[in-house]
């Protein structure tokens, strides 16, 4: 794992979520970190210096000076980390931090870091939509550190809202990806094109064919491909979902017919092809220019089938490593393998709609995988779980 070896340090301010750092630190140390936790005097208030220094194998600090007149060094500290995470990140020690009120030994030792900081804030319901809040939060990121945001549910005032810390699992998880990030390029010069999202089929101006999918899988499997150093063209389909990093060229389609004609503007150049998108089979005839009227007790449209855009790419595949989906509701494994190989795939991911958490919309996944010799089941996960699990059996078949 990249984390493992690596110094974090763990600063914990004076908020209820303080009660999951116990998590937080056994997860980092499970993976190889070396954790080093401060904390402010109120964060005392909520969790023991004692039970906090037990699993990090490490005194904590929460003042300048020990108990033996000692000093503890925020300088030190400071420059010893290769990341500081703070968390839970109260809307006080937000404030100090991105002001410079610099009055206890986090702040000074925040001030002193050279290193990246992850922040994870936790306060009410109100404090987190305060627009100081917002502001400090968006001053924060300017200054180039990671903000996790906060998670909507019941918060200890018995609001509910978006305020909570996030999950321990997503804080180590956040914490992981940095460190894999600037160390593992594995698809350094690489290209892939990847489609998401649905396909709209238009009926009249107002009026279409399309289904649920929401192309998070899609945009997951590209952030990831994108972190690992690969250029990623994204050809998507009508999606909500956005892109941040760099190396991702996004463009946007609606039908399968522009999906079709985009994919083949630069298939000839990619090395791996990754087909998430959810393409409509059929396609209206005739599309009516204007709109139509509610006039007949019943209405037919003739639909005619769409290009094949995966079978295309199977046809078309020189040197490119073609991954496709399969969404099925029966015979899955059955009818996934057919794809395989008559779509010439390389490999194929199925997820079954009769799995709980999977499919369109979700958050979540539940995948196997199959190539002309192997089969690999995977447990329901995110979404950015799933794409790390794809893009690693990838890299596993591919760059082999």
């Amino acid at each position: 794992m990249a984390i493992s070896g690596k110094k974090i340090l763990l600063a914990v301010s004076g908020g209820i979520a303080a009660y999951k750092i116990h998590f937080l630190i056994r997860d980092l140390m499970k993976k190889g970190a070396d954790v080093q936790v401060i904390m402010t005097a109120d964060a005392e208030q909520f969790v023991t210096k004692l039970s906090l220094s037990v699993l990090s194998k490490k005194p904590v600090y929460s003042d300048f000076y020990g108990e033996n007149g000692s000093w503890n060094s925020h300088v030190d500290l400071g420059l010893w980390a290769d990341l500081m995470i703070v968390a839970p990140c109260t809307a006080n020690t937000l404030a100090k931090m991105v002001n410079g009120i610099c009055d206890n030994l986090v702040i000074a030792t925040y001030m002193s870091a050279k290193c990246p900081v992850v922040i994870a804030p936790a306060m009410d319901l109100d404090m987190y939509k305060h627009p100081s809040s917002k502001r400090n939060l968006d001053l924060a990121e300017s200054f180039g550190h990671i903000i996790i945001p906060a998670e909507s549910g019941e918060l200890a005032s018995g609001l509910v809202g978006q305020g909570r810390m996030a999950e321990p699992e997503t804080i180590a998880r956040i914490a992981e990806e940095f460190f894999n990030l600037n160390q593992n390029k594995s698809l350094a010069g690489k290209t892939v094109l990847i489609t998401a999202g649905p396909t709209y089929e238009a009926i009249d101006p107002v009026r279409f064919i399309g289904n649920h999918s929401s192309g998070k899988m899609g945009y997951s499997l590209a952030d990831e491909a994108a972190k690992r150093g690969a250029k990623v063209i994204l050809v998507s389909g009508p999606s909500s979902e956005k892109v941040s990093n760099k190396n991702i060229e996004i463009h946007k389609v609606t039908s399968a017919k522009e999906m079709f004609d985009k994919v083949f503007e630069f298939y000839d150049t990619v090395d791996i092809g990754i087909a998430s998108a959810a393409v409509a089979d059929y396609t209206p005839k005739v599309v009516a220019s204007e709109k139509i009227k509610k006039n007949d007790e019943s209405f037919t449209i003739e639909l005619i089938k769409n290009p094949d855009i995966l079978k295309t790419m199977g046809e078309q595949k020189k040197h490119q490593f073609l991954v496709g989906f399969a969404l099925e509701t029966q015979n899955e494994e059955e009818n996934a393998i057919g794809k395989l190989h008559k779509k010439n795939l390389d490999m194929i991911v199925l997820n079954s709609l009769r799995d709980a958490g999977a499919g369109f919309k979700n958050d979540t996944n539940k995948i196997r995988i199959f190539t002309n010799t192997k089969k690999v089941e995977f447990d329901l996960k995110s979404k950015d779980s799933v794409a790390i699990d794809i893009l690693d059996f990838i890299e596993n078949q591919y760059l082999k």
